[in-house]
C-alpha cells in the first residue's frame, strides 16, 4: 500500500487550496481532491472572480456613458456582451491555471474526482470515468464550500436561463429588459447592479426591511439611496411565495408583505434567486464515519478545526462563521500550521466584509446596532468622500467612512465604509483591530496626499479629536 499522505484536502476552493499550499510549504506531503475539472472552487470558477470581472467591465461601460463627458472625454460606448463575457472567462482561466501551477510548484498531488470519506484516514475518489482510487491520509481536511440555498419553503425550478442562480447570472447571453432579484444581500446586489448598468430594469425583492442585513444600518440606508439613483427598485419586507415560468416566456415572482397583507406578482424576463448559500456536504459520507453536523447543516468543529472524528478537520463555508473566501483562506493557513505543530489562529473580529458594487461597501468589527444591543459605549468618527481632494478629481464623491471607537481607550471597535475603493481601504481598519490599535494611531500615521486613504485618516481624527478638512 502506498505511503499515506500527511494531509488530503477535499475541495480546492480558497480554503482548500490555501490550506494545501501552506501545508506543503511547511513540509507536509499533500493531496487535493477536486470534483470540478478545474481548481479554485466556486470562488474562482463561478463566484468571486468572474463576478468581479463583470462588475469592473460594467462599471467601465457605465462610466464611459455617464462620467466621461465631465472629464472632457467624448465617447459613445456600445456594449459588446460576448466580448465582455470573453474577458470574464479569460480572467477565470488565468486564475484556475494559476492554482494548478502552484500545486505543481509546491509538489501537491492534485486529483480530479469526487471525494468521499471511507474512514478517519481514507478518502475514496471516484473519477469521471467511474474508476475509483483510495487515498490514505494521516489527516483529512473537508473544504467543500457551499452551494445555492434557494428560497426557504419555496420550490424553485432553476432552468439556468429564465430562473437563474448566481452561477447562471454571470453567463447570461443577452441583457434582459427586466430582472427581478430575490434577495437584497451581497450576491443579489452585485449581480443585479451588473445587469442594471448594462441596461436591465432591476427590481430587488428582500424579506428584511433593509438591504445588506447584518451590515451597519446607516451605511445600508445610504447605499440603498445610491442604488435607487442608479435605477434599481426595491421591494423590502417582502416574503416570496412563488417563482414560476410564464407561458410565452419570462417568469413571475409572487410575494406578500412579511408582516401580512395582499400578495403581489411581478413579471420579468429573468429572475435571479440570490438568497444566500448553504454548506455543501452531499455525498461526503459524513454520517457513515461519524462526523457530526449542527442544526444548520454545518460540520461541527472545535477551536482547532477538528470535527467529532479524530483526524478529520473542516474549514470554510462548511463550518460556522461568515461564508467569505478570505475567512476560509485564513482558516486554511491556521489548520496547516496546527497540523505542522505550530500555533495556527484566526482573529474572527478582524475579518472584513465587502460588497463590490459601485460604490463599494466594506465593514470590519462591530456595527452600531451590535454595540447598542451589547450595551457597549462607543464614539463615532465620520468623514465624507465629498471633502476629499482625490475623490473630487475622480468624480467619486459618494459615501463616507465611519469609525466606532471606545470612548475611554480610543480602541477601534468597528469601521464601516461606503465609497470608492472601500474594499481596499478597509484593510487599514482591519489591521488596527488585529493589533488592538486606536483611532489616534491611524490619525497620527502619515498618509500620502492626495489619496482616497486620507478619508480613513480624517474619520480617525473625527473619532478622537476633530477632522482637519471639514
Amino acid at each position: 500500500m502506498a505511503e499515506p499522505f500527511d494531509l488530503v484536502v477535499i475541495g480546492s476552493g480558497p480554503g482548500g487550496y490555501v490550506c494545501a499550499i501552506k501545508a506543503a510549504q511547511l513540509g507536509l506531503r499533500v493531496a487535493v481532491v477536486e470534483k470540478r475539472k478545474t481548481y479554485g472552487g466556486t470562488c474562482l470558477n463561478v463566484g468571486c472572480i468572474p463576478s468581479k470581472a463583470l462588475l469592473h467591465a460594467s462599471e467601465m461601460f457605465a462610466e464611459a456613458g455617464h462620467a466621461f463627458g465631465e472629464l472632457g472625454i467624448e465617447a459613445e460606448p456600445r456594449l459588446n456582451l460576448p466580448k465582455m463575457l470573453e474577458h470574464k472567462d479569460k480572467t477565470v482561466k488565468s486564475n484556475v491555471d494559476g492554482i494548478a501551477f502552484l500545486f505543481k510548484k509546491n509538489k501537491i498531488t492534485g486529483i480530479i474526482g469526487t471525494g468521499k470519506l471511507v474512514s478517519a484516514s481514507e478518502v475514496e475518489v471516484t473519477k469521471e470515468d467511474g474508476a475509483t482510487e483510495t487515498l490514505s491520509a494521516k489527516a483529512i481536511c473537508i473544504a467543500t464550500g457551499s452551494s445555492v440555498a434557494g428560497i426557504p419553503g419555496v420550490e424553485v425550478a432553476f432552468d439556468h436561463d429564465t430562473i437563474v442562480s448566481s452561477d447562471d447570472a454571470i453567463a447570461l447571453q443577452k441583457v434582459p429588459e427586466t430582472m427581478v432579484v430575490v434577495g437584497g444581500g451581497v450576491i443579489g446586489l452585485e449581480l443585479g447592479s451588473v445587469w442594471a448598468r448594462l441596461g436591465a430594469k432591476v427590481t430587488v425583492v428582500e424579506y428584511l426591511g433593509t438591504i445588506l442585513g447584518g451590515m451597519d444600518g446607516e451605511v445600508a440606508a445610504a447605499f440603498q439611496k445610491l442604488l435607487v439613483k442608479q435605477g434599481l427598485t426595491f421591494k423590502l419586507g417582502a416574503k416570496v411565495t412563488d417563482v414560476a415560468r410564464k407561458e410565452g416566456g419570462g417568469a413571475a415572482v409572487t410575494f406578500e408583505p412579511a408582516k401580512g397583507g395582499e400578495a403581489e406578482t411581478l413579471a420579468a424576463d429573468v429572475v435571479l434567486v440570490a438568497t444566500g448559500r448553504k454548506p455543501y456536504t452531499d455525498g461526503l459520507g459524513l454520517e457513515a464515519v461519524g462526523v457530526a453536523l449542527d442544526d444548520r447543516g454545518r460540520i461541527e468543529i472545535d477551536g482547532h478545526y477538528k470535527t467529532s472524528v479524530d483526524g478529520i478537520y473542516a474549514i470554510g463555508d462548511v463550518v460556522k462563521g461568515a461564508m467569505l473566501a478570505h475567512k476560509a483562506e485564513d482558516e486554511g493557513v491556521a489548520l496547516a500550521e496546527i497540523l505542522a505543530g505550530q500555533a495556527g489562529h484566526v482573529n474572527y473580529d478582524a475579518i472584513p466584509s465587502v460588497v463590490y458594487t459601485s460604490p463599494e461597501v466594506a465593514s470590519v468589527g462591530r456595527t452600531e446596532e451590535e454595540l447598542k444591543q451589547a450595551g457597549i459605549e462607543y464614539k463615532v468618527g465620520k468623514f465624507p468622500f465629498m471633502a476629499n481632494g482625490r475623490a473630487r478629481a475622480m468624480l467619486k464623491t459618494d459615501g463616507f467612512v465611519k469609525f466606532l471607537v471606545d470612548p475611554r481607550t480610543d480602541k477601534v471597535l468597528g469601521c464601516h465604509i461606503l465609497g470608492a475603493g472601500a474594499g481596499d481601504l478597509i484593510a487599514e481598519a482591519a489591521l488596527l483591530i488585529e493589533f488592538g490599535g486606536s483611532a489616534e494611531d491611524l490619525a497620527r500615521t502619515s498618509h500620502a496626499h492626495p489619496t482616497l486613504s486620507e478619508v480613513m485618516r480624517e474619520a480617525a481624527f473625527a473619532a478622537f479629536a476633530k477632522p482637519i478638512h471639514i
